[in-house]
């Protein structure tokens, strides 16, 4: 571009020369062609000042890029989103050339499996990953997770859901990005069987009625609906480091004992069925299960389809309550980074693919509920039965916070104890064990 410029340069030279002597008869053509010599100067001129501004620009964006460096950012997810995940990371890094350097290499490892994977050997693990909220301690305490960036905590906490940014935190420390909100369970029915689903004893009458089942796993995660219901708690405190230091539990109390018997009565229904998969019950008018499960729900009960939030009980003491419950989430984790060009990068993927744009693509791809606040109020997400009724069971539970394995032995068994020799036990026999159970939680570290 220059070469235009001195080009034309020379050629009004050229033109000023010939000028100089000349005749009154020339003199007017002359002038013209200086003044076209001119105008040919001044366009070379902007033209050589735009292509250094463009050079400059790309120097400048090309040694942004080489300040972040390069290589090859690992991504684990589960299965069902390992296609989403990819063709998202590679528009991010198409939309943003200064991370360029980067390519994107997205596996399939669920998040039931990631952080036991991570744990094992953090050196070759994947850069960001997804994983469930209740492995977020023992994630911390190995060192596996970089806490979120200074400069995207305030946005992360104002756009997504209280309980979802509660649930990424070890102490006040913000450790993950949340990805969804859809981890807990609901009422689904059939409509056709149950007209009124507000009431558990109104369910399983209409259930016996029918001859149809209802299903509702009595385990760990599930039990807690009677016993948070009644206004028993059962949390664990962690130290910064993840490590539990106390049990926060009264089970062993009159309503704990409320709880326990209402368990008691329900197992002993001839229309409940211990379980929460849908893909394994049969002949069923109601079951206790989550999001994962709509679709095949939605295909077993076809026109008959429903869902609400879980119903209320009347206690032995003539209380009603209403079940409560665990809600959890699923969060992506950056894994702590020796390059610092590298983890800013990592960083900014890990915000991108929660934001509440992907969040909206990933729900309408998959289905997964979001956490993001906006997101979760467009009109397609407030239109899925599923999640409406999550949502507003949501309101009657707490987030799933860490527990130690012993918890959830302890509660397998107690489990099976409600649906076998507690069936005609005592009050004093039914006390007798969760004096022991909570024995045996707050002992757990």
């Amino acid at each position: 571009m220059r070469k235009k410029l001195v080009s034309a340069l020379m050629s009004a030279a050229m033109v000023a020369t010939m000028l100089t002597g000349c005749d009154s008869g020339n003199a007017e053509q002359a002038a013209q062609q200086i003044e076209e010599a001119a105008q040919q100067v001044e366009q070379a001129a902007k033209e050589v000042e735009k292509e250094a501004q463009e050079t400059g620009s790309t120097a400048e964006s090309t040694a942004t890029a080489e300040d972040y460096g390069s290589g090859e950012i690992k991504i684990w997810v589960a299965d069902a989103v390992t296609d989403f995940t990819k063709a998202q990371a590679e528009k991010f890094i198409e939309d943003n050339p200064l991370y360029s350097g980067y390519t994107i290499n997205v596996e399939a490892v669920g998040e039931g499996d990631a952080a036991q994977n991570v744990i094992t050997d953090v050196t070759a693990s994947a850069d960001i990953y997804g994983f469930a909220q209740d492995q977020l301690a023992r994630l911390v305490t190995a060192g596996a997770l970089e806490e979120v960036a200074p400069d995207n905590v305030g946005t992360v906490t104002a756009e997504n859901a209280a309980g979802v940014v509660s649930a990424a935190k070890v102490g006040d420390t913000l450790y993950a990005y949340p990805m969804t909100a859809d981890n807990g369970y609901f009422l689904y029915y059939d409509k056709s069987v149950i007209s009124d689903p507000s009431t558990l004893e109104g369910i399983i009458e209409q259930c016996e009625a029918a001859g149809k089942n209802f299903y509702m796993d009595l385990t760990g995660w599930y039990q807690v609906a009677f016993f948070f219901g009644t206004g028993c708690q059962l949390t664990y405190d962690t130290d910064s480091d993840g490590n539990f230091t106390k049990c926060n539990i009264d089970y062993d109390s009159d309503k704990g004992l409320v709880a326990l018997k209402e368990m008691v009565e329900l197992a002993s229904s001839k229309a409940y069925q211990p379980g929460s998969g849908a893909s394994d019950a049969v002949n069923y008018a109601a079951i206790v299960d989550g999001t994962w499960d709509a679709a095949t729900v939605k295909e077993y009960l076809g026109d008959n389809y429903a869902c609400a939030k879980l119903p209320t009980f009347t206690g032995s003491d003539g209380k009603t309550y209403q079940m409560s419950g665990f809600n959890g989430c699923k969060l992506l984790g950056v894994k702590p980074q020796e390059d610092e060009g590298k983890l800013a990068v990592c960083d900014a993927l890990a915000e991108y693919l929660t934001s509440e744009e992907v969040q909206l693509a990933r729900y309408e791809a998959v289905g997964w509920g979001p956490s993001n606040i906006a997101a979760q109020g467009s009109d397609k997400v407030k239109a899925d039965e599923a999640l409406s009724a999550l949502a507003e069971q949501f309101a009657f539970t707490i987030p799933q916070g860490q527990y130690p394995g012993d918890y959830w032995t302890t509660a397998e068994s107690l489990a099976g104890s409600v649906q076998n020799e507690f069936q005609g036990a005592d009050d004093a026999t039914l006390q007798k064990a969760l004096t022991d159970f909570q024995a045996v939680c707050s002992a757990a570290k």
